[in-house]
């Protein structure tokens, strides 16, 4: 693809290379040091060639048209060509209505390029998705790897690029070229609704390591990597998606937790970095502040000039009541643009948005200037990226990447790496071969299934039958029935193994169960990987990402068997 120009960059691909050698040692977890995050193999300036010139010449519709995001509709192509041609975006993102199966992603990603090409200067689009893996994962097809709480207890680099590499590999088969991931937050509020174990884990540093790791490794296989969201979205207990939260840190504090994983980004030459609808009043000061994604303090002030980051900024989704608040949706657009965003995500009103803009910049609110620097940002990115003279999706060949056994080996290493045995009163595990298991609680098929995979004899009769009983959880805390499970098999006598497949603050609800074995994700990987552990095919070595302050337990906390 796609434009008349002469070829300046396109992205290395090393995907398999690098799976092909995280593979190959037997060790689980195979660097369990910790590593400084080191700057990306591209962090060096890149002095775009095509970029200005498209720029040149382009008329003031296609520019505005550059700074959008727009949901993607349907499940084909034609489904999008009205907002194509209507507003020449440049990009568009996929959920999960819009995702069948491998040949129809590849077809409708090779479609909505070709209508691309046919309007205003031909830019080709922004293909993203939140593929975050575990449990924000759009994909109905590819490999399910563990989620990011769960890279975090491996504390192993390698684990951490395996996972973004490979889902870099699928999502390029796919012909999606942006990866709104990896999540920089340092999630540390226990009751976080929305965080969670999407982040890392609670450690500054840890959760800088990793989220550099990912980053790096999907720009080197051919995926705009977001980190997000600025300026930390981990010490909150609202959900952006249906309030506004308010952090009322003050600054130093913010600057020891919840910064450096994004300074650590910026130094490592992030290519775009998402913005959090979050309400930071000490970061802004004055009477009436923004919330963070409006806030010229914050992007402009704090991203911007005072950490050096010119790369791409763009806004969570502006659908979400946490930026609706105060402001008409076109007028959200307008402040997002003064603040110092660069591409607006998923505006619900897009003509009320360009309308906007466009009336902004008639009456010299914003200049054109403006507008420049934000379109020349996104145009220089997609140069670098190759994704302006990307060749045609391969919609045949498609499903054979998402299929190669290599990747399900890779998900399962991390999974098995990641689990983490936080008590083990008694030597409880491993169960001696030949002993009897009971599954109940979350999961409880699959692990079942797992076990009996594993070589153990999984029971479903009367006490007797069973030497112990494994209790799949998934938020326990707060939730009495998975409790009453726990408290049922202790009543008859039989030990507990407690697999908690959600956040390991878990553990606090369920202080009588003999065995808690953390594992951060409810993917078919991680259950397995919990079966593995329970019969001793696998040695436990993850440690907890996170302190559990409800139970005295700091993070650091693994056992092994």
């Amino acid at each position: 693809m796609r434009l008349s120009v002469p070829h300046a960059l396109a992205p290395a691909c090393v995907g398999l290379a690098l799976i092909a050698t995280a593979c190959t040692n037997e060790e689980v977890g195979s660097s369990p040091e910790d590593h400084e995050p080191q700057p990306s193999a591209d962090a060096e300036p890149f002095e775009p060639v095509l970029a200005p010139r498209l720029l040149s010449e382009m008329d003031l519709d296609d520019k505005i048209g550059q700074l959008l995001v727009l949901t993607a509709q349907g499940t084909s192509a034609a489904d999008n060509a009205a907002q194509i041609e209507a507003h020449r975006p440049g990009g568009l993102i996929y959920f999960d209505a819009n995702l069948e199966g491998a040949e129809q992603i590849a077809a409708m990603s090779a479609g909505v390029q070709d209508l691309a090409a046919e309007q205003g200067r031909g830019v080709p689009l922004f293909l993203g998705i939140d593929q975050e893996q575990g449990l924000v994962a759009r994909l109905p097809v590819g490999t399910g790897f563990p989620d990011a709480m769960a890279v975090g207890a491996t504390r192993d680099t390698e684990l951490a690029e395996l996972r973004a590499a490979t889902t870099a590999e699928e999502l390029t088969a796919l012909g999606v070229n942006l990866n709104y991931a990896p999540v920089a937050d340092v999630n540390t509020d226990p009751n976080n609704p929305v965080i969670g174990v999407r982040s890392f884990g609670s450690d500054p540093d840890l959760v800088a390591r990793m989220a550099v790791a990912e980053a790096g490794a999907y720009s080197a296989n051919g995926v705009v990597p977001v980190a997000k969201h600025f300026p930390g979205h981990g010490d909150t207990d609202v959900d952006s998606h249906s309030g506004l939260p308010v952090i009322d840190m003050p600054r130093d504090r913010w600057e020891a937790e919840h910064l450096p994983p994004f300074k650590a980004a910026i130094d490592a030459g992030v290519d775009a970095i998402m913005t959090a609808h979050v309400l930071m009043p000490q970061l802004v000061g004055g009477e009436d502040p923004e919330p963070a994604t409006l806030s010229p303090e914050i992007i402009d002030g704090i991203l911007r000039e005072e950490l050096g980051y010119d790369g791409v900024v763009t806004t969570d989704a502006l659908n979400m009541e946490g930026v609706r608040q105060r402001h008409s949706d076109g007028e959200v657009a307008v402040r997002a643009l003064e603040a110092g965003v660069d591409q607006l995500l998923m505006p619900p009103d897009p003509a009320a948005a360009v309308s906007a803009i466009r009336g902004a910049v008639e009456e010299g609110r914003l200049t054109e200037e403006r507008i420049d620097e934000s379109v020349l940002r996104v145009l220089a990115l997609k140069e670098k990226r190759g994704v302006l003279e990307a060749e045609p999706v391969d919609v045949e060949g498609a499903a054979a990447v998402l299929e190669d056994p290599a990747h399900a080996e890779a998900a399962q290493r991390v999974a098995d790496a990641s689990a983490t045995l936080v008590r083990n009163e008694g030597g409880l595990l491993p169960l001696a071969e030949g002993d009897g298991v009971r599954v109940r609680g979350v999961g409880a098929e699959e692990i079942a299934a797992a076990l009996t995979e594993a070589g153990m004899n999984v029971v479903d009769g009367a006490a007797g039958e069973a030497d112990a009983v494994v209790v799949g959880t998934e938020g326990g805390s707060g939730a009495s029935e998975q409790s009453a499970l726990v408290a049922s098999a202790r009543a008859e006598g039989l030990p507990v193994v407690v697999v908690s497949q959600g956040t390991p603050y878990d553990l606090a609800a369920f202080p009588e169960a003999e065995a808690f074995l953390a594992l951060y994700s409810s993917v078919d990987v991680s259950r397995a990987a919990a079966a593995r552990v329970v019969a001793g095919l696998v040695k436990p070595s993850g440690k907890l990402p996170v302190d559990v302050p409800a139970a005295d337990v700091e993070a650091g906390t693994g056992l092994t068997t």
